[in-house]
């Protein structure tokens, strides 16, 4: 008996980390934007300070997909991919699933606010949005992109109170939101490519895009992500001032390039962080892109 109780005690653990996107977490690195781009990358107090709101943010991300989870069951349930998630397939207790929200909730935003009282504002705010999108606002067309974008510049912004600095560029958070709309609308296209006619019974909001709308703003986003990087890379007050931040524009540029390929190809079902954790041309464009910042910014 006690064998067996351990033995489904540690099925519905893997269950439940599965439940948390422990490989959605990379999306948390925005976080530590702030550390890299004022040169504090190895300031020992304040990576120590950022690393940890880096953990907070992934662990209120994970408490947002079980609660995103377990509203969404019977919706999953149909979806040729999702309905093998935990919840949907009924492998995952939904009482395990709640306990584990709870904790969650419990030591995540109660931390942040001891860690850092705008921290902790900044990391309830986010979790409240998110909390709205999942049971409400993920349903409205273009509204729940915009809410996505949103939520990568707050992680931003967690990084940036953290801090001290005053140099910290605005056209940082531009770009950033442009980048969050492209990856955002990239996966409404592959869902949209990938379920069909079908594509509203699975997920509502999917009812109110179409491809050409998708290509069209796709096509708009990615020309802003572009230039606002630009105008970072030229006009940012602490980088070098011979320009040579523009060294990378070339990999950002291939970076986005290569995902819109991968998108219209149909090599990417709907999942963007599986890119970062599969794919090696853009493993290697991010790769170049962060030795050549860190060059630059910590050498020159």
């Amino acid at each position: 008996m006690l064998y067996d109780n351990i033995r489904i005690m540690k099925q519905q653990l893997r269950l439940t980390f599965q439940t948390m996107r422990l490989r959605q977490w990379p999306k948390n690195i925005f976080v530590m934007a702030a550390l890299v781009f004022d040169r504090q990358l190895f300031n020992l107090d304040s990576l120590a300070i950022t690393l940890s709101a880096v953990v907070l943010f992934c662990l209120t991300s994970s408490l947002i997909y079980i609660i995103n989870d377990l509203a969404d069951i019977k919706a999953d349930a149909l979806h040729p991919e999702k309905r093998h998630r935990p919840l949907a397939s009924g492998r995952l207790s939904r009482t395990w699933a709640i306990s584990t929200a709870i904790i969650l909730g419990l030591l995540t935003i109660p931390t942040a606010f001891l860690l850092n009282l705008s921290l902790g504002l900044i990391i309830t705010a986010y979790f409240l949005l998110m909390l709205v999108y999942s049971l409400w606002l993920k349903h409205i067309p273009l509204i729940d992109v915009m809410v996505i974008a949103v939520g990568f510049v707050l992680r931003v912004a967690g990084g940036l109170v953290v801090i001290v600095t005053e140099t910290f560029s605005p056209w940082l958070f531009v770009a950033t939101t442009f980048l969050a709309l492209f990856i955002a609308l990239g996966k409404r296209r592959s869902e949209h490519d990938l379920l069909k006619q079908k594509a509203a019974d699975h997920r509502r909001v999917l009812d109110g895009y179409s491809l050409e709308l998708l290509d069209q703003l796709l096509t708009i986003v990615l020309s802003s992500t572009l230039m606002t990087y630009c105008l970072y890379t030229f006009s940012s007050p602490i980088a070098p001032g011979n320009y040579s931040m523009m060294l990378t524009i070339p990999f950002v540029i291939y970076g986005l390039f290569r995902y819109l390929f991968l998108i219209r190809t149909g090599h990417i079902g709907g999942a963007p962080e599986e890119v970062i954790l599969t794919d090696r041309p853009m493993q290697a464009a991010i790769g170049l892109w962060g030795l050549t910042v860190t060059a630059i910014l910590y050498l020159i």
